[in-house]
């Protein structure tokens, strides 16, 4: 047996493949993530097996991989597919934040300096004006993440970072609610005003109530657009037409031709 090893027996164990199957898991995620990918879209590992030019066995891997973070669903018989977006996930995910990032931002604030107020402060200036979504959810993230860096607890920060990953897909959504990103950038610049005249309790408060309230508008978003269907099965065809808003010009005409119909 090798000393490298120090007597542990590594003999015929298989090399690790890593590198191949994060660099597909990440490129899934990617696509996921800016929507390439919609949810519920199948996975199929033949065909990605083929795309990247490699075996099975690093797909599989990858798969399982997305799996395990909630970006994929793996089922027997079915195979591999993109997760549905969930409104009771996006609250927990939110939840979950506050919780931790008031945690954060309650021992990051004592150990702040002018440097790293003057690198967040740019942050959300950066944050305020962008208007892409994969841009603006990129610097969000930057911004919480830099707010809670000087706290100095590394495993604090890889959850956070974990649980930002896992939200990527949620914030877009709010993407389309253009007041509402008005209203949490107001936000971002009321916890950073606390931040600098190191009111803890102040910062903490509103970093929760910024994270729970994303949490819920995304939350009801969700869980009234996956009511929509039952709502159009149960309602009489006449109140259908009437909120239905706004409709469009071959919608009117088909509604003008059922209603001389039926006279």
């Amino acid at each position: 047996m090798s000393d490298a090893t120090n007597g542990f027996p590594l003999e015929g164990a298989a090399a690790p493949r890593t590198s191949t199957s994060r660099m597909i898991a990440d490129a899934l995620r990617s696509a996921i993530v800016e929507g390439k990918l919609a949810p519920n879209a199948p996975l199929r590992q033949d065909a990605i097996a083929r795309h990247f030019s490699v075996s099975a066995i690093p797909v599989r891997e990858a798969l399982r991989q997305l799996a395990s973070e909630g970006w994929a669903k793996i089922e027997v018989n079915k195979g591999a597919s993109v997760a549905s977006l969930s409104a009771d996930e996006a609250r927990e995910i939110y939840e979950i934040r506050s919780a931790l990032e008031s945690l954060a931002l309650g021992l990051a604030i004592p150990n702040h300096t002018s440097a790293t107020l003057r690198e967040v402060t740019a942050l959300a200036a950066a944050a305020k004006r962008e208007r892409d979504p994969s841009l603006y959810v990129a610097r969000n993230e930057a911004f919480h993440m830099n707010l809670y860096a000087p706290a100095g607890r590394p495993q604090l920060m890889e959850m956070l970072t974990a649980l930002h990953r896992r939200g990527e897909r949620y914030l877009r959504l709010k993407f389309g609610f253009p007041e509402y990103k008005g209203e949490s950038d107001s936000e971002h610049a009321e916890i950073l005003a606390a931040v600098k005249r190191g009111d803890v309790p102040t910062a903490q408060k509103l970093v929760a109530k910024h994270l729970l309230g994303t949490g819920e508008l995304i939350y009801r978003f969700l869980t009234e657009r996956a009511a929509l269907p039952a709502v159009a099965t149960s309602v009489p065809p006449s109140v259908q037409t009437a909120a239905a808003k706004p409709r469009t010009a071959s919608s009117r005409s088909r509604s003008r031709t059922a209603d001389e119909a039926s006279s």
